[in-house]
């Protein structure tokens, strides 16, 4: 192939240059764009040519496309006004880390085939058992340890499937996935990655038990015991039990000791999903919120929903890596090597489904030597902070009701005025472009989600949030 048609190292410099140039503006920027995209479904394909091109196009052209055609199709996840979903907070440190790693385009499968890419991404795991106040057992130099995955997802669903192997003694690896009929359990406000899990490692979404939740939507002890007996009594085998620390819709803490507690007496896995909320651990006041957690099989967060990481980055540790290693390891012989043989060394392709993995390790390294211990904690305490102070602003405005006391940075809000309004509220506040915010329901009432901890948001944000939904909700009580 002629060497002319690959971009060159002046070239790579002058664009690499512009694309920084650009996404500096962009967040500089990013404030003045309408949070959510206006767009109608299709209206950016039909904006696009309907065939690739023949020849090669200056990038120039590339950026410019991006201003025209790209940026009016997106919303604004980065911008201090948006209010939706969860963090989804990139920082500078964690995008330059990004910009790194997929410049060495390293290919972490093996130690082997990027010692640094396997030695740092351990390093950064332990920092973080530390900073977090986890439990020993999740340190590499125990019998555990962590690895980073794609998404909190991906961690329960290998969380489950080394669940499913210990509790059939890793015999369905022989006869096939139907060894057992293994039920697992969650609360009816978990995430819906648990379902999906149980899907795809072939246990049926009949054999998924949602546990009843308390008057704060966290899982119910009790209930739970009283589910895994019935199983029992029935002949079947309960092999998993998923807590949630700060649940999707309301932020639902589940008492994870007690929870353990009931999962020890059965010999159950325990796995907990902090995606979220795990990051408020980073500050002691908040570790409240994980006791029991070193009665845990399994734990993940996410740092690229509120530590400052772009997605994707799911911190994921189990207490004994070697049943996790032995549910997911597969030695062909192109992937042996000296290295693997000696046992001095963690292959991180037998921790996760994928074969390939990226150096994502490099992000959440720069992230954490940019800002420090200490100032991440600072920026957690803010946006907590933040949020109790709208908390108190529902608390006094008798039109508005707080559906349950935040513990965190997620406000659930309604009117009093019922579901229909509180759902006209919400969809009047997103067309506006000035706001975004993601509805729920909770207790079969319809519920505004207020989410606050994006890198740019500040209290004049926050403030603002507030004053457009008093003024909007004026307009729907008339």
């Amino acid at each position: 192939m002629p060497s002319s048609l690959h971009m060159s190292s002046d070239e790579f410099r002058q664009h690499g240059y512009a694309v920084i140039d650009w996404i500096a503006d962009y967040l500089r920027d990013v404030e003045r764009h309408p949070v959510l995209s206006p767009v109608r479904p299709g209206e950016i394909r039909d904006a696009l040519p309907k065939s690739p091109p023949r020849e090669g196009e200056p990038f120039e052209q590339m950026l410019q496309d991006v201003d025209d055609l790209i940026l009016p199709g997106i919303t604004h996840w980065q911008s201090p006004r948006f209010f939706g979903f969860f963090p989804a907070n990139t920082s500078g440190p964690s995008i330059l880390g990004d910009l790194l790693a997929s410049g060495l385009g390293v290919q972490g499968m093996l130690w082997a085939t990027s010692p640094a890419c396997t030695e740092v991404e351990t390093l950064v795991l332990d920092w973080l058992v530390e900073m977090l106040g986890l439990p020993e057992r999740f340190r590499s130099t125990s019998s555990g340890g962590g690895v980073l995955q794609d998404t909190a997802s991906s961690a329960s669903l290998c969380a489950l499937l080394a669940a499913r192997e210990r509790a059939t003694e890793f015999a369905s690896n022989e006869r096939g996935s139907g060894v057992a009929p293994l039920v697992a359990y969650t609360s009816n406000q978990a995430h819906s990655s648990i379902e999906k899990a149980m899907k795809i490692a072939g246990l049926g979404r009949e054999n998924l038990r949602l546990i009843d939740v308390d008057e704060h939507f966290a899982m119910r002890p009790d209930a739970l015991d009283d589910a895994i007996r019935a199983d029992l009594d029935a002949g079947r085998v309960p092999c998993f039990v998923c807590a949630t620390v700060g649940t999707t819709s309301s932020n639902g803490m589940d008492p994870v000791r007690a929870i353990g507690a009931v999962c020890a007496a059965h010999g159950i896995w325990l796995h907990v999903d902090a995606a979220m909320s795990g990051t408020a651990a980073l500050c002691e006041e908040f570790r409240v919120l994980q006791d029991g957690l070193e009665l845990a099989d399994s734990y993940c967060f996410n740092p690229h929903k509120w530590m400052f990481t772009n997605f994707d980055c799911d911190c994921f540790y189990v207490a004994d890596r070697a049943t996790l290693i032995r549910t997911l390891s597969i030695l062909p012989e192109y992937l042996k090597n000296a290295a693997t043989e000696s046992g001095a060394v963690f292959d991180y392709r037998d921790w996760h489904v994928p074969l390939g993995r990226r150096f994502r390790a490099l992000k959440l390294w720069f992230v954490i030597r940019h800002y420090g211990h200490a100032g991440l904690q600072a920026l957690v305490r803010e946006h907590v902070a933040l949020a109790q102070a709208f908390a108190s602003w529902v608390r006094a405005d008798e039109r508005f009701e707080l559906v349950v006391p935040p513990p965190l940075n997620l406000v659930c809000v309604r009117l009093r005025a019922g579901d229909e309004a509180t759902t006209d509220l919400v969809e009047r506040l997103n067309a506006t472009g000035r706001i975004y915010l993601t509805p729920t329901r909770l207790g079969g009432r319809a519920v505004i989600r207020v989410s606050i901890g994006g890198t740019q948001t500040e209290r004049r944000h926050v403030e603002e949030a507030w004053r457009l939904m008093r003024a909007m909700a004026d307009a729907v009580l008339v």
